[in-house]
């Protein structure tokens, strides 16, 4: 295939292409271990072959079956297209719509080789974050896409293109939802059968919602955490040769290592697939590369010596690395590293998100497959393990959060001496980032905003910044202390953005902004547009101010005992929706994993017009304030705080405020009577 009109003319049917098998030169997905029963085997085939009319079914039942036994799931690798994936010009994509030319676009930066995690298997990061299920469900929205109407709406269910069902042109062009499983059945066993049959997909978050922009998409924030982690922790923003132990270069881990340079520090980034590293590498984002534990403590005390900024990427394991920098302490009482955290994916640690230390990557990959069983047990000594190591380093002197990747909540399923005495359902020995770091944040209404230039030309991103930064310093002339800093953040972030080049896949930019400097930015964006530029998509991460409810990481700092419930996410989707989102998604999981979480994104298509103004403000003055709002009503004053502004700058929000107990003498005396 060498077009995009033919990639959008629908399945390929007469005659079908030719069964090429997975390509070796790109990364793929660890086997899945569904266990399937037979009935179940026969039920996944049927459910495949219904994207097809029975005259093909003889040739593809027999090669579908062999992809469910082989791999765990039916990829159909015979669909996969031969056309260059990626993020094409907005305008050579074959629509009656530019709204629908905008959602093709973004989907097509989702498996951009150089983006997408496992791009045959359809994932663009997290080890499991499906963009489809299937290349058949790819192939039939892109035809949808190329269709629709404004007067037509996509409806997706967990991958499966429902079809275009009438609607009105202020409508959603496509209504996303992902794992919309039944509560009681949202269980980790029970989304590997359902995967497998094709009725559910783990969209993670910006992955099933189209809306993942490559690791930069979660560089800046993990730049703020570390600059944060550094202010709270160590006492000063200045951490030049500060060390952070971390590990993970896959898919959005790939930004601990730009982001540690960035924030002046010296990052130790471990990664046992060569593969990522070397990726990381090639793209400039990780300076250096070692296999040799020694040359790495070496290094270490190198860099902290001459304080200069580096990104080390130590192919190995993790284990190793917590276990060698305990020796080292034991040995010399030199403590090398003053930060640590983890990004491996252990919301999927049994199928690839987590390799234990016993093990080498490929005798990981087998046991995994061949016997579940062993492999969980093995994984769960060896998270023990991490966590003896870094128990004995934080009470050495070391500063360790966890990354809201379930990192504490898997080791304290493994055993490890996690617990926090006297903590509550959600809090642990140590915090997570959200809890002591980016919760605040958070409550000022600080998130990831960002946004893609749909022409393809970095000269467009370039002028994007610069209005950016000049709305961002015209906003912070006038806004309290503890915001200032906040907006000084990203102002130095989005001035030197540039000259850290970030970009991959699409022309894309992140910065984390309030609801007035995101209404702003959107605003005079759009303006810009309206003066002949071509369309830019905003968005944002799912993490976020309002966009997900998750115990363990964006909620985590919720203590009035709705840290469980799942109303903020859900309104944010149905409100976004209404008040002008091109599409909108809500998903089961995201981050810390399935049944743990519930989360929503949007896209929204600045196309220079009044309409699109109108759509910008109303929709991103709801997105913020929902999530602040439900913050202030938890009891946090930050939240109170900037809530109460923002009703006085907007005379139509009004927001129930809560008044807090003064005098906790009269709860006592009503409980004793």
């Amino acid at each position: 295939m060498s077009n995009l009109k033919e990639l959008c003319s629908g399945l390929p049917l007469d005659p079908m292409p030719s069964n090429r098998g997975r390509d070796p030169s790109v990364p793929h997905a660890p086997a899945r271990t569904p266990n399937l029963t037979p009935e179940e085997e026969r039920l996944a085939l049927r459910n495949a072959l219904r994207y097809f009319p029975p005259f093909h079914h003889n040739i593809l039942a027999a090669e579908f079956t062999q992809e469910l036994r082989q791999y765990g799931h039916i990829y159909m690798y015979r669909f996969c297209p031969l056309i260059h994936m990626r993020a094409y010009p907005i305008d050579q994509y074959p629509c009656r719509t530019r709204q629908a030319a905008s959602i093709m676009l973004m989907i097509m930066n989702n498996l951009d080789h150089a983006v997408a995690q496992f791009p045959q298997e359809l994932v663009t990061y997290g080890g499991n974050g499906q963009v489809f299920s299937n290349w058949a469900q790819f192939r039939l929205v892109m035809y949808y896409l190329s269709e629709m109407t404004e007067e037509q709406t996509l409806v997706m269910y967990s991958g499966h293109p429902a079809g275009l069902f009438p609607s009105l042109p202020s409508s959603p062009r496509a209504i996303i939802t992902n794992g919309m499983v039944i509560p009681n059945y949202s269980s980790r066993e029970q989304y590997e059968k359902m995967f497998a049959l094709g009725v559910s997909m783990y969209g993670q978050m910006t992955a099933g919602s189209y809306c993942y922009i490559g690791p930069q998409g979660i560089v800046h924030g993990t730049m703020l955490t570390v600059l944060n982690a550094g202010r709270r922790y160590l006492g000063s923003d200045d951490l030049r040769g500060r060390v952070l132990v971390t590990s993970g270069l896959g898919g959005m881990s790939g930004a601990q290592a730009k982001a540690a340079v960035i924030a002046g520090c010296v990052g130790v980034i471990a990664e046992v697939d060569e593969v990522p590293l070397r990726k990381r590498h090639e793209q400039g984002w990780l300076m250096e590369v070692t296999s040799d534990i020694e040359h790495c403590i070496q290094r270490i005390r190198e860099a902290k010596r001459s304080k200069a900024p580096l990104s080390l990427g130590y192919h190995g394991n993790v284990v190793d690395l917590w276990e060698r920098l305990l020796t080292e302490y034991e040995r010399t009482g030199e403590l090398l590293v003053d930060l640590g955290s983890d990004q491996t994916s252990l919301h999927n640690p049994f199928s690839g998100g987590y390799y234990p230390a016993q093990l080498s990557l490929h005798q990981a990959n087998q046991l995994m497959a061949t016997d579940p069983a062993r492999f969980k047990t093995v994984v769960h000594e060896s998270l023990c393990r991490q966590v003896a190591a870094i128990n004995k380093l934080s009470e050495a002197g070391m500063f360790f959060w966890d990354y809201g990747n379930a990192f504490l909540l898997e080791a304290q399923r493994a055993g490890a001496e996690v617990e926090k005495e006297g903590g509550g359902a959600t809090e642990f020995r140590y915090p997570s980032y959200v809890q002591h770091i980016m919760g605040d944040i958070f409550s000022l209404g600080f998130g990831p905003f960002r946004w893609v230039c749909t022409s393809g030309d970095p000269r467009d991103l370039t002028l994007t910044d610069d209005i950016a930064a000049t709305v961002l310093e015209e906003i912070s002339a006038n806004v309290t202390e503890r915001v200032r800093q906040q907006y000084n953040d990203n102002i130095r972030w989005i001035r030197e953005a540039g000259k850290h080049r970030m970009v991959v896949g699409s022309q894309a930019r992140i910065l984390y902004s309030d609801q007035k400097g995101r209404v702003c930015i959107a605003l005079a964006i759009n303006q810009a547009i309206a003066d002949r530029r071509a369309p830019v998509v905003i968005s944002r991460d799912h993490h976020d101010v309002s966009g997900t409810d998750s115990p363990f990481r964006e909620t985590s700092n919720v203590y009035d005992g709705s840290v469980f419930c799942a109303d903020m996410a859900v309104q944010n989707f149905v409100g976004d929706a209404f008040r002008g989102a091109t599409w909108v998604s809500l998903h089961n999981g995201g981050g810390v994993g399935w049944g743990e979480v519930m989360n929503g994104g949007f896209g929204l298509l600045l196309d220079g017009t009044e309409e699109a103004a109108k759509r910008a403000s109303l929709m991103l003055n709801w997105d913020v304030s929902n999530g602040v709002a439900r913050r202030c009503w938890s009891g946090n004053s930050n939240a109170y705080e900037t809530i109460q502004r923002t009703m006085e700058e907007q005379r139509q929000l009004r927001v129930t405020m809560p008044y807090p107990v003064q005098d906790e003498d009269v709860l006592d005396r009503a409980l004793l009577s």
